[in-house]
Parts: C-alpha cells; structure tokens; sequence
C-alpha cells in the first residue's frame, strides 16, 4: 500500500517529533537560499532554505537526488512543489526530497499562492505606516522633520515592503517598516533616561538609518541585493539620502552632520559594516537600540517558528547560539 501524501505547510512539518520519521508529504515552497557546496570526497551538493509564510526549514541535496538539476534550473527565489520523506538530522528536521516541480510564472497568479509563501511582519502593516507618518510628525525641529518627512516621500513605497535583512533579522515582507516603529518606541521609552540625547536627532536619526535597504534589497519571493545595495551598502545609500535631503530643505549644518553620523555608525563596529564607531550622545544611543532589537527581533521570529515539538531553535547567527525556545512552566504547569 502507497504511503499517503499529505500536504503540509512548514510549521507543520516542524509541529511533528520522531514517530513521523519516514512520513510521505508534499508542500509548495519557496526556495529562499541556494548555495553550491562540495562534499569531502569532492561531490557537489545543495544546502537548501524552503519557506512558506509560516516559516522555512534547511536541508541537503547531493547531486545523485533527482531534484539536483531542477532545484538547479530553478534557483533562488523560485516557487517549487515538493514531495519527500519526513526525516531528521540531529534532532532537526531535515527531509528528504524525492520530487521537485518548478512552477511556471504563469502559474503564481493563483489566488492565495503568493499571500501563503511569503512571510510577512506580525502586526498590521498599515498600522505600523500609520504609526511611522506620527513619529515623524513627532519631530519638533521643523528643518529636520522636513528632510526625514522628504526622504520618506522619495523612497516610502519600496520601504514600506522590503525586510530589513536577507537572513539575519526581520528578514521578511514589512521587515524594515518592523524594526524602525520598533526603535522608534524603545527609543520614546529610554530618551528620559538620557537626557544629553538630543530627541529629534535620535528619532530622526532612527528613522531614518536604514533607509538605504529600500535601495540595497530587491526580489518579490526571496531577497537579494541590488547592482548598488552590492557596489555600495544600505550604510552609504541611507546617508546619501540624508545628505540629499538635508541640503534641499536647508538643514543646519551641525545637525546634518550629526544626522549623517548616525546614519554611518548604526552598524556599531566597523566589522559589521559601520562607517565609523560612533562619537556623538545620539550615535551611540541609536547604534545600541539598532543591536538590541536586532538581536531581539531574532529572538521574536525563532519563538514565531518554533514547532511544539523543539526545545531549542537552529543556531542564530547573531546570537552564535540556538535559542531555548520552550516556553517557561510554572509549579502549577502554566506557563
């Protein structure tokens, strides 16, 4: 008797333990990461990413696996079917894929496809742009507030959509809209503690330190980088933005500096892409809530992706850790 196939989205595919080893299932995915590996004894293989909205899962292909050359063919960003066999590779899962269909362009249309592939950010998008609109209206000093006000009116539409990474942090659809309202908060919360930051300038500064990945990140089902996101990084692109629009609507000189020193230092240390170590009150306050919700936002999207089944997730990047993902039970089993 034919095992029976059932079609299963990937948080249900992480829902199930042991006992479905060597279940029959098929899923319609998105190839979010591709990349051409060799083996020890010199054969090529894939280390494949496949995600639906509710999440993805990694996995080996060799080059003897039917699915070899059309995972090939296909590439990143394709929208494959799949048919595999449930298995784990310590303590992971880690299928087995048998089958692997391509879907044509002219078959994404089908309503639905596109809404179930793609990860989105958790809260509402329109509400998060509705929130972004008051946080620059919030801005007292009327120079400043013009130029964030006309970079968003520049780049606004490509912003609101693009994730905020390729794979390290609020890497989905709305990402970047996510991550800024969420700076913007953390900073309306600490400000008070600090009162030698000056306000405007860290909230503007907040607003406006990635805005360059509107520029730097491309592609619909699977992000990449642009010809200028790789030839100059979201660090330039965003003070290029800045500098541009300060000087069109006037901006003092010592606050456009202080704008643009920001925006080149969020990164924090030169070896993950900062421009230069920040040197001002508000540099350095934006640099660290940039890292804390960075990180915290890793944090967020692995508890989001957890099945009921794991106790920890796979190693995150920026933490150079998994992350204990169970859920903290109290005397009475709450938790």
């Amino acid at each position: 008797m034919a095992d029976e196939i059932s079609q299963l989205i990937v948080r249900e595919l992480k829902a199930l333990d042991a006992v479905a080893h060597g279940r029959v299932f098929s899923s319609l995915l998105v190839v979010r990461k591709l990349a051409a590996k060799t083996a020890s004894n010199g054969n090529p293989f894939f280390s494949l990413e496949l995600g639906d909205r509710t999440g993805s899962f990694t996995c080996t292909v060799f080059n003897d696996s039917p699915v070899f050359e059309t995972l090939k063919a296909a590439g990143e960003g394709a929208v494959i079917r799949i048919e595999g066999k449930v298995e784990f590779y310590q303590g992971r899962l880690s299928p087995r894929i048998g089958k692997a269909i391509a879907l044509a362009e002219s078959e994404l249309g089908a309503p639905g496809l596109l809404e179930n592939l793609v990860e989105i950010a958790p809260e509402d998008s329109q509400a998060l742009w509705n929130e972004l609109q008051e946080l620059i209206a919030a801005i007292q000093h009327e120079t400043l507030r013009q130029t964030v006000r006309a970079v968003f009116d520049e780049i606004g539409d490509a912003f609101r959509w693009a994730p905020a990474a390729v794979a390290m942090h609020h890497a989905y659809r709305h990402g970047l809209l996510e991550h800024t309202i969420h700076m913007a908060r953390a900073c309306q919360a600490l400000r008070p503690l600090y009162p030698q930051v000056d306000g405007d300038l860290a909230l503007a500064g907040i607003l406006l330190h990635d805005t360059g990945k509107a520029i730097e990140y491309e592609g619909t089902l699977s992000t990449r980088r642009s010809r200028r996101g790789i030839l100059q990084g979201h660090v330039v692109l965003g003070y290029q933005l800045a500098r541009k629009h300060g000087m069109k609507s006037r901006l003092d000189s010592e606050r456009l500096e202080r704008l643009e020193h920001i925006i080149l230092s969020h990164q924090g240390d030169p070896a993950w892409g900062a421009a230069v170590w920040a040197a001002t009150p508000e540099a350095v306050f934006v640099s660290m809530i940039d890292n804390l919700d960075a990180k915290m936002g890793m944090v967020q999207r692995a508890l989001r992706q957890a099945g009921e089944q794991e106790e920890f997730s796979e190693r995150l990047p920026g933490l150079n850790s998994p992350l204990l993902t169970r859920a903290i039970r109290g005397q009475n089993g709450a938790s």
